[in-house]
């Protein structure tokens, strides 16, 4: 099966109103892969919500322009810190998603730092990252809250990133298929619905070192665990699942990697603060 190709931009804690406004102009004024980014026009009497194409796994955000309905496949995402969620929203082309780097499993309460599914939506942002390395080992999630935090998310009609990777003393020790078999079952345990979900493998050993995967290290992790999900979830969600590539990915690397057979994208962290983004989401070109 064809699996449109899926680009995710990871901000993280960086940028000000200026430095990402730079950026934002840089990608609005790129020319996108069209096999990555899509556009299509509608009669403004459609009714507005979200939707599925005819493979089932295309977030689709609708805004109006002009008077007319524009239809957008959102396939390359920037995932912008918190605050800034609604400036990179408005400025951001339509085409272009934004995600929230993180949420909680809640709609509301008192949980101080937190921001809730409902939250993202009510400033127009229709996917969050969960699960990354860095909310798992700087902050201490678990595998179960992170699980938990997406089974709210999906059922708040937001599309998951959902990241699996395993440490350097992990993959010396031989066990990676364990560890990241492990973390996806606490994700497949809470997902009812796999059409709005990302799998991003980041190997851990490779997020900020400079290292990267080989192009069949990636290959082989991304095959195994598509297997995994063929045996523990289903073979048509197997088949349909997108599962990118997270590990320090550059101009320099993407293409090779996105040219493998199970490597389906990527989430992209230094890399998509530059302008080289552009090229990263083009890979398949």
């Amino acid at each position: 099966m064809s699996r449109k190709f899926f680009v995710g931009g990871n901000w993280k804690m960086n940028g000000d109103k200026a430095s990402l406004g730079e950026l934002i102009k840089t990608l609005n004024s790129a020319k996108l892969d069209p096999n990555t980014v899509e556009m299509t026009i509608a009669p403004h009497t459609c009714v507005v919500k979200q939707q599925q194409n005819k493979e089932g796994h295309v977030s689709v955000i609708r805004a109006r322009i002009n008077g007319w309905l524009t239809q957008l496949y959102s396939e390359v995402v920037c995932g912008a810190p918190s605050i800034y969620l609604e400036f990179a929203r408005t400025k951001l082309d339509p085409k272009i998603g934004v995600a929230a780097q993180n949420c909680y499993k809640v709609k509301g309460g008192a949980f101080t730092g937190e921001i809730s599914p409902a939250m993202i939506k009510d400033v127009g942002v229709h996917w969050v990252i969960l699960g990354h390395s860095e909310r798992r080992w700087v902050f201490g999630e678990t595998d179960a809250l992170i699980g938990q935090k997406c089974a709210h998310a999906l059922e708040n009609g937001l599309g998951v990133i959902a990241c699996i990777g395993e440490k350097l003393d992990e993959r010396e020790a031989g066990i990676t298929e364990k560890v990241i078999n492990a973390q996806t079952k606490h994700f497949a345990d809470n997902i009812k619905d796999w059409s709005k979900v990302v799998l991003a493998y980041e190997p851990v050993w490779a997020i900020g070192t400079g290292k990267t995967a080989s192009p069949a290290q990636a290959q082989d992790v991304h095959d195994k665990l598509r297997q995994w999900v063929k045996a523990n979830v289903s073979e048509a969600v197997a088949n349909s699942v997108r599962i990118i590539y997270g590990g320090s990915v550059t101009g320099g690397t993407c293409k090779e990697l996105g040219g493998m057979k199970d490597v389906d994208g990527f989430l992209v962290g230094g890399a998509a603060l530059k302008p080289e983004f552009v090229d990263i989401i083009n890979a398949k070109q």
